[in-house]
């Protein structure tokens, strides 16, 4: 038997809508394999209700059939579906390290990321790579047709996760088709800004890089309390807020001295907007690790 912890991850993170990414340090994901004639797979853990055990529809039954590598998969959900953190993402990544080594397929980190966003597609409806990026590779992530890029950034942050529950496919749907030029200037220079942060770890670049006047709006609307959170996640100290991937986790960044204050203030706005909700007080941190 094989086991692999997969980390939640951050998508977007703003400014970079569909391209950006990083690995959280918590929570996460780890999945248990074992060599089979046929996949089977159980589900326990986070939301395990919410999942499929068919491996027909489970994001981990397309990364072993994708691999060839039939087995008995058992996966403990560290992270809730409909998150917004990756939670398909981190079973995906997870299940491919696993089954790669399981059967000695030999493929690199880079060479899963495709065959993990086949297993994402089940989920969003299209083989997306910035979260699986992240979960396997660990760290910053820019994800572009010609590939991955990838920097090693240890930025804290606090992820916020909300009681309610927004789909993929619902939050992909109010990205607007076009945008005014002076808007994609703006988005380019704070996506630019925010890379930069991340190579230098400077949690004040970072924030004022995740500013987005295109997409995140929209998805802030389907988010009950959101304005409220970001505001009081500022007041606190956080350097940027946003929503983290298609929502509804709020990801806000900051200097590892606020984290406690930030995190209380961000359930606390939640609270008052009538939704419970739990904060993580993690940073960007390791893709997905194997242990034999």
């Amino acid at each position: 038997m094989l086991t692999v912890r997969a980390p939640a991850t951050s998508a977007n993170l703003g400014s970079g809508f569909d391209v950006f990414g990083v690995a959280l340090g918590t929570p996460a994901d780890v999945i248990r394999v074992e060599r089979a004639p046929e996949t089977t797979i159980t589900v326990t853990g986070a939301g395990s209700e919410y999942i499929p055990e068919d491996p027909a529809k489970n994001t981990v039954g397309a990364v072993a059939e994708a691999l060839d590598a039939p087995a008995r998969i058992q996966i403990d959900k560290g992270v809730r579906p409909s998150s917004g953190l990756g939670s398909s993402a981190a079973s995906a990544a997870a299940a491919a390290v696993a089954l790669n080594a399981l059967y000695d397929r030999g493929r690199s980190r880079e060479e899963l990321v495709p065959v993990a966003a086949e297993g994402e597609a089940l989920v969003s409806g299209e083989a997306h790579a910035d979260n699986v990026a992240p979960a396997l590779l660990g760290g910053f992530t820019v994800v572009t047709d010609d590939g991955v890029t990838q920097v090693d950034a240890s930025v804290p942050v606090v992820a916020c996760l909300p009681e309610i529950s927004v789909s993929t496919r619902d939050a992909r749907g109010v990205v607007p088709d076009s945008a005014p030029l002076e808007d994609v200037v703006d988005t380019v220079g704070n996506a630019a800004t925010l890379t930069v942060g991340m190579t230098r770890d400077d949690p004040d670049l970072v924030g004022r890089g995740m500013e987005d006047t295109i997409v995140t709006p929209a998805r802030t609307k389907l988010i009950d309390g959101y304005d409220r959170v970001r505001e009081a996640a500022l007041e606190a100290g956080a350097t940027g807020v946003t929503v983290s991937g298609a929502g509804p986790g709020v990801l806000a960044v900051c200097h590892r001295q606020d984290q406690r204050a930030i995190a209380a203030a961000m359930v606390d706005a939640f609270d008052a907007a009538g939704v419970e909700s739990r904060a993580y007080q993690t940073a960007v941190g390791e893709g997905a690790t194997l242990y034999r």
